[in-house]
């Protein structure tokens, strides 16, 4: 009767010193994920959009699917300049595309989204600044700054 005695106690004491550590371990998480929190709220931003807001779209480029004329690296990584028709919730946005892109779906969630600084009428259309198709110009000097002779 004493040897049954001995062990219940001893029974105890380990079930006591397990949940005493899961308590510890459960306090340092705890800690550790409000430490990580306060890392990235620091750069976390709220975004809100309104109805008629301009906007540009993230796209994610696919390895060997060329966006645009262009591949990989070289292809831009936010298109157009597009209008919200409306809000879907509190994070997604229906937005007017142009009829290139018919085939995307026009409802994106906000962290695709980065809002169009500026008034897009005041935008000046390339044509007037005499860009070519492979998106160069030609430079012409108006005036001499400065000369030096070596």
């Amino acid at each position: 009767m004493l040897t049954a005695y001995v062990i219940d106690f001893k029974g105890s004491q380990l079930v006591h010193d397990a949940m005493e550590n899961v308590r510890l371990i459960r306090e340092r998480l705890q800690m550790d994920q409000g430490r990580q929190k306060s890392y990235v709220d620091v750069r976390r931003r709220d975004l809100e959009f309104d109805v008629d807001d301009w906007v540009y779209f993230k796209i994610s480029p696919m390895k060997g699917v060329m966006r645009f004329g262009r591949k990989w690296k070289l292809s831009p990584s936010y298109v157009g300049r597009n209008q919200i028709l409306r809000c879907i919730g509190k994070v997604a946005y229906k937005l007017d595309l142009p009829n290139e892109l018919a085939s995307v779906h026009p409802v994106f969630y906000v962290s695709f989204l980065k809002k169009c600084v500026g008034d897009p009428i005041s935008i000046v259309p390339l044509e007037s600044l005499g860009i070519k198709e492979s998106l160069s110009s030609e430079e012409v000097s108006v005036e001499i700054l400065k000369r030096q002779v070596k």
